[in-house]
């Protein structure tokens, strides 16, 4: 006896007869399939469960059959039972795909189950909720829908299916790669869609190669999906996934904090350091000052900025565009804002800080000049500024809660500490190495209360919207949507300039060439009207360029000259007129007249009399109709008229105008 358990459309039509309800077998007619169908199998895949039909068949013991033969062992077989075998889903999933959902990503279902199983897998992942406008197909309705006629893909038609499809059910691995690069090669919304794909499998391994991330099972998956993809899950939980996400963004945050909060310092130094030792004759802020104010801006503040742990409000926004400037708006609101506060703050402590402290002025020190009180008010005032300001960069989304989790990040809070008690150790006991004279605790607290402000500030910027900025709404941008880069465009108009070279040189071989027809011409006309063949006077054409005269230096010498009757008398007639010639473009527009490799037909003309009667008497008795080929040979190019155009194409007004050649 053998016993076969498979999918159930598999065995279904295997089997020709069923167990009935005391164990005995009947025939298992259409009909009885069809029930199997409708009333067991179809309400097993509408709650998730994967069916499997269990058969059997008996063999007799001689002759033993070929096991080798699977179509005829598995034929003929007695269905036993339908099973169903339910794959649950993980309990943290559903949460999982929710946050997904709710930080802008979209998540779809691309199995091989049945679609009913498919379906109701997805209902329970979250994946799609009734009542929603979405799509649920299989492979075959997915081919029928985004292939044409020809069976080739058209990208309108992927366009028209990916964004409601949310479950692809019987799917190969063909169809899940054609819906990953059909989403990535759509153009129908502005930003270029990010794809990712998770996989396991061996025929997951195109899609997973083809979308921008590619996750694969580190335990479950197999050594080609792990391969092709970018990110392997060790752990092969699709919450993984959303943590992936998450540290993503907060890596992207860390950097525009830090590039914020560095910008504003560099600014606001730079312009105080430039100004103040113009108009001064000397910096407010000295050297070894400056090193400390670089170390607090550069490595402190990377690591209080940059080391602030992902929160859950990252993923209840929506992620950020594939072009998004890394600068925003909002940054450059923030950095210019605050550069404004302390420049105003400095320049005034810098001016008239003498006036309001009643202290000695800094600015009219001299040289080697003990450090002054004022000059140690401006350094202090700066840093503690920058102190408060760090918080402030915390956030570069406008939020206005700057303190949000703060003490959840120690580092932070250490080195904000630590950068403040540093500070009073070089103010009060920096000296002359520091260029700073000790403060009393009035001035202190001043230089304190001036740093808070930066706060105050930051909340005073918050509640300036960025709409009524019009000059930060490209800020960060290009100015077209498709500027090319700098190099790029000079590489363009190299080439431009290089196909223009060649085009005018290919006008110069044109002229030339029709200069050489025209000569040939009058030579044949020459003949046509009996004029004597004598000296070099008789056909020397008078040219008005340099060029044309040595191209007609030989057409008086004794040997023999290659002309032949090229174009009849009206055509002729326009070779002189200057509109004829002004552009090459002319010549190629219409393609009347072409090159034909041709062996020449027509022999060449001596300059003597009997020759001359001879050619004469023979082109005399050629038809002059316009539709018949005219040859024109010079150096073996072979010009025709193709007949199958009309007689106006060549008019007298613009006889060269259907000229097309190479020469």
């Amino acid at each position: 006896m053998t016993v076969a358990s498979s999918h159930q459309s598999s065995i279904n039509y295997r089997c020709s007869h069923i167990m009935n309800e005391v164990g005995e077998p009947r025939v298992f007619r259409p009909r009885d399939k069809d029930d199997m169908v409708k009333k067991v199998i179809e309400p097993m895949a509408c709650d998730g469960l994967r069916t499997i039909c269990v058969a059997y068949r008996d063999f007799t013991g001689a002759p033993e059959p070929n096991w080798e033969d699977e179509n005829n062992i598995l034929s003929d077989l007695t269905a036993i039972c339908v099973v169903g075998i339910e794959d649950p889903v993980r309990p943290e999933v559903p949460d999982a795909i929710q946050k997904c959902q709710r930080a802008g990503i979209t998540v779809r279902m691309v199995t091989g189950d049945n679609i009913n199983t498919a379906r109701a897998i997805a209902i329970k992942c979250g994946i799609i909720h009734p009542g929603e406008d979405f799509l649920c197909i299989d492979g075959k309705e997915f081919n029928r829908r985004i292939r044409n006629e020809k069976g080739e893909v058209e990208q309108e038609r992927i366009d028209k299916v990916w964004p409601k499809l949310r479950v692809l059910a019987r799917s190969s691995p063909t169809d899940k790669h054609t819906l990953v690069k059909g989403i990535i090669d759509s153009t129908m919304v502005d930003q270029r869609q990010v794809v990712a794909v998770t996989g396991d499998g061996t025929n997951d391994g195109p899609a997973l190669k083809k979308a921008d991330v590619g996750f694969a099972m580190g335990i479950a998956g197999t050594d080609v999906a792990k391969e092709a993809s970018d990110i392997i899950l060790t752990d092969d939980n699709f919450s993984s996934i959303v943590k992936a996400v998450m540290w993503g963004r907060n890596v992207y945050d860390s950097i525009s904090k830090f590039l914020q909060f560095q910008l504003t310092v560099n600014v606001v130094a730079v312009i105080v350091a430039f100004t103040g030792a113009c108009i001064t004759q000397d910096s407010p802020l000295k050297a070894v000052q400056m090193l400390w104010v670089n170390l607090i801006m550069d490595t402190f503040a990377s690591l209080a900025l940059a080391t602030e742990p992902p929160t859950e409000s990252l993923l209840r926004r929506r992620p950020y565009g594939r072009n998004k400037p890394l600068i925003s708006s909002t940054m450059t609101k923030n950095i210019l804002g605050h550069g404004v506060y302390q420049l105003i703050i400095i320049f005034t402590l810098l001016f008239v800080g003498e006036q309001i402290f009643d202290i000695d002025s800094g600015r009219n020190a001299p040289l080697h000049a003990p450090p002054s009180e004022h000059y140690t008010i401006i350094f202090n005032t700066f840093v503690m500024m920058q102190l408060f300001n760090e918080i402030n960069a915390r956030k570069i989304h406008g939020e206005r809660n700057v303190f949000e989790g703060i003490f959840r990040n120690p580092i932070f809070c250490s080195i904000v500490f630590g950068t403040f008690a540093v500070q009073i150790v070089i103010v009060q006991f920096g000296g002359k190495p520091f260029s700073c004279q000790p403060l009393d605790v009035e001035k202190w607290m001043w230089c304190v209360f001036l740093g808070l402000g930066e706060l105050v500030w930051g909340q005073i910027i918050a509640t300036i919207p960025n709409s009524k900025l019009r000059f930060l709404r490209r800020a960060g941008q290009l100015t077209q949507k498709d500027e090319l880069p700098e190099e790029d465009v000079n590489e363009e108009n190299e080439e431009i300039d290089h196909a223009e070279r060649e085009l005018r040189r290919g006008q110069i071989l044109w002229f030339r060439g029709l200069n050489r027809i025209q000569t040939q011409i009058e030579v044949v006309n020459t003949f046509k009207s009996g004029t004597s063949f004598q000296g070099a006077g008789a056909l020397r054409r008078q040219s008005s360029t340099t060029s044309q005269n040595q191209d007609v230096t030989n057409v008086s010498s004794p040997s023999h000259i290659r002309v032949v009757n090229a174009f009849r008398s009206s055509l002729y007639e326009g070779l002189e007129k200057p509109d004829s010639r002004s552009s090459i473009h002319n010549f190629m527009t219409h393609p009347e007249f072409r090159i034909e490799d041709s062996t020449p037909n027509i022999p060449l003309i001596d300059d003597t009399d009997d020759d001359s009667a001879r050619r004469r008497g023979k082109y005399s008795s050629q038809p002059t109709s316009p539709n018949k080929n005219n040859n024109a040979i010079d150096s073996g190019i072979n010009l025709t008229i193709d007949t199958s155009k009309s007689a106006a194409s060549s008019s007298p007004a613009s006889p060269l105008h259907s000229l097309e050649t190479s020469l």
